[in-house]
This record gives structure tokens, sequence and C-alpha cells, in this order.
């Protein structure tokens, strides 16, 4: 049932509402799943979503049921005997409506050693727009010092290349001096152009290198990896874009105490996040040197207890305009959900109280086509679609 907001109209002035969480609800979307770790949609105006299983499957809610056949099987390719390996991510290209081409990142074990992550190219089946070709492009591969710390996430951004979230190498105290190394891709975001290929001069620094370098990325010309974008990340689980401002919010994860949440104006690559040196705003006690470093300051910290893993969020976007223009983010651990938004003292978080006793271990949230935000709840196997009541006000002219 709609909830009810009272405007007072005085004059020409109109009373301003504090957010009403009243209004957000959640609604089971999807279940009977394998832990789920991320939601993404085509771009195709298809009105499909399509959940990412860590265990190596993706599959397509179509008409609000769970295909029975998935869109693509991968679990005889990926490695995910770690609690953090596995299938971790999707993003479909920008033309893939003409050109059926996503993208997806995972980790495999290539043999004795350590695994790699690995970054390949997919295309829908000609046949069925449901049920993906298994033919497979690679397109970037890393090594891996450990199976924690792998990252995971992909996005195209809004100026078409990959984005990829790449974790310090796992271990702790950043042991592997990964990333403050601009020489490592470990630590880093990368940005990549899927369409190109390597040209005369490129320092790239992947295993496969079937990919070019966007002219302005920050790197690119001198010392260090061509394909870094922005670094001093521990790991960078979850990001995303804002469809309407092109920023970019990253969910770092912390270690001992610290998770944060750093912004990415649309476009500014270079940035450096601070890790090891730091673990948000505080300096990290592992022997690390800051010498000369000017770390960018996240726009959100919380402290560990009970909450002890960040899972980073979008703004939303989408049709219930009372929370246009706020940061969903929550906690893998505490289920805790928060909303954020910058006021004229900085930025703000305001916890939904109703969110945590129904989640069990948020590990993504994700958006449809029309910017409904959803939310995966990777131990109960379960997606939720965040609901948002329409407001309906009435007038009072007593």
């Amino acid at each position: 049932m709609p909830r009810i907001a009272l405007a007072i109209l005085l004059g020409c002035s109109t009373s301003v509402f504090a957010l009403n969480l009243d209004l957000l609800s959640l609604e089971e979307f999807a279940s009977g799943l394998s832990q789920p770790v991320g939601i993404k949609h085509a771009g195709d105006a298809s009105g499909r979503v399509f959940i990412l299983e860590q265990t190596g499957l993706i599959k397509v809610v179509k008409n609000g049921t769970v295909n029975p056949t998935p869109f693509l099987d991968l679990t005889g390719v990926i490695d995910n005997a770690a609690n953090e390996q596995g299938l971790l991510g999707l993003a479909f290209h920008p033309d893939y409506i003409n050109n059926g081409y996503f993208y997806v990142n995972y980790t495999r074990d290539p043999g004795p050693g350590n695994d790699l992550t690995t970054v390949a190219r997919y295309q829908v089946s000609a046949g069925n727009p449901d049920v993906a070709d298994t033919n497979e492009t690679k397109i970037l591969e890393i090594p891996q010092d450990a199976g924690n710390h792998n990252g995971g996430d992909i996005h195209f951004g809004p100026d078409g290349f990959l984005y990829i979230g790449m974790g310090d190498g796992g271990g702790s105290n950043d042991q592997f001096d990964h990333a403050q190394n601009i020489t490592s891709l470990k630590g880093k975001m990368l940005r990549i152009d899927v369409d190109g290929a390597p040209a005369a001069g490129d320092v790239l620094c992947g295993l496969v290198q079937n990919y070019g370098i966007p002219e302005s990325n920050p790197f690119a010309d001198v010392a260090g990896c061509d394909e870094i974008w922005s670094y001093g990340l521990r790991n960078p689980w979850r990001f995303s874009f804002d469809r309407q401002t092109g920023e970019i919010y990253i969910g770092d994860v912390g270690q001992n105490t610290w998770e944060e949440i750093n912004l990415e104006p649309a476009a500014t690559g270079g940035r450096n996040y601070g890790w090891s040196c730091r673990e948000g705003q505080h300096d990290f006690a592992n022997g690390n040197e800051c010498t000369g470093v000017s770390p960018t300051d996240p726009i959100i910290e919380y402290s560990h207890g009970p909450h002890c893993s960040v899972t980073g969020g979008y703004v939303y976007r989408g049709p219930g305009s009372e929370f246009d223009g706020y940061y969903f983010y929550g906690d893998y651990c505490s289920d805790v959900v928060w909303l954020a938004i910058e006021g004229e003292s900085g930025w703000s978080s305001t916890v939904w109280p109703l969110a945590a006793p129904t989640l069990n271990s948020i590990s993504s949230f994700g958006e449809d086509e029309q910017g409904n935000l959803y939310i995966a709840d990777r131990n109960d196997g379960k997606v939720y679609l965040v609901k948002i009541d329409p407001v309906i006000f009435a007038d009072s002219f007593e």
C-alpha cells in the first residue's frame, strides 16, 4: 500500500521532508541460487536481468522467472576453491545489441602454482538470445599471489572502455607490495580498450594482451603499466558508475579496522587511494612508508565490529524520485545497508533498519535497465528487489 506524505503549502513555499525510509522494502526477486555475487543487465531493451553465481553459472531472469537453462556455464573452467575466487564479474559491451559481446572476470587454475585472473569475451548464440556461445576469447590475464583479494568487478564506463577492479594480490598487509607499485596491475583500477589492439610503445603488464590502451590513461607513455587507471586499493570488490554523472564509486574492502568508499570524478584517473600506507583516512602501521604520497581521502569510512567488509553499491537513478541521487551500499558481515548523500557539510549516511534482518551476506548490488536496484544475498542464494512505494501528497488547507 502506498505511504502518504503530507505536504503543507504556505504561499509559494513547500516544506522539505526528511528521507522516508518507510517507503523502502525488500521483495524477493530470485531464489534457489548458488552464491549469487553479481546482478547486471544487457542494455538491449529486453528487460532481462542476469545473475552471476560465484560457482560458475550466469542465469537469466525473464518475466520474473529464472530460466532453467543458464546463459553461460563456466563451472568446468573456473577455480573457486577459496572464498574470494570463482566467477566474479560480468559486463555487456556497449554495442551488445549489435555485436552480442559480453565479458566475464573469473579465477582459474592453470596448473602448478597460483591461480590466474582471466578477463574473457563471449558472444550470445545466433539462435537463442538467452543462451551464449561457449567459444572464449581471452582478453587479459593476471597472475595471482593468493586466494584472496582477487577483486572481480568489471564495468564499461560512459567512455566505452572496460574498467577492471583488481585486489592487491592477497595475504595481509599488502605483503607483496603491489598497491603502491605502478609496475604491478594488482591493487588497482584498470582501464582498457577491448575494441583496440596494442600499439607500438605501449607498456602492457598482462600475461594475455588482447586489448588496446586509451590515450588518456594516466600512465600511458610514462613509467608504469599503461593499463592502470587509479591505484592504492586493497580489494575493490564492487564498484559502479553513476549513470547520470559518470562518477565512479569504489567500495574498497579494509583489513583490520576501516572500510571505505572512494569517489572518482568522471574521466579523472591517476588517483592514489592510499593503501597500504593508509586504511581509510588512518595511517596503517605495517611498516610501509608514505613519504611523498598524497592519497585521495575516501568520501565514506566506517569501522569494524560488527561490520567487516564493505560491498560497494549504486547511486539510485530509478523510478522512485524520493531516493534519486542517494548512494546505497552495505556490509557483507553485518548485512547493514546505508544510504549516503553529499550535503553542505560533506557526506552523511543513514542506516536502512529493515534491510539487515532479511539479508544474509550482502555480496553485491545491481541495476536493471530502468535503474531499479537489487541486492544479492550470497549465503541464502537469493536476489532481492529494492521496492520503493510511491509517495502520495495530500494537501492541507485547514
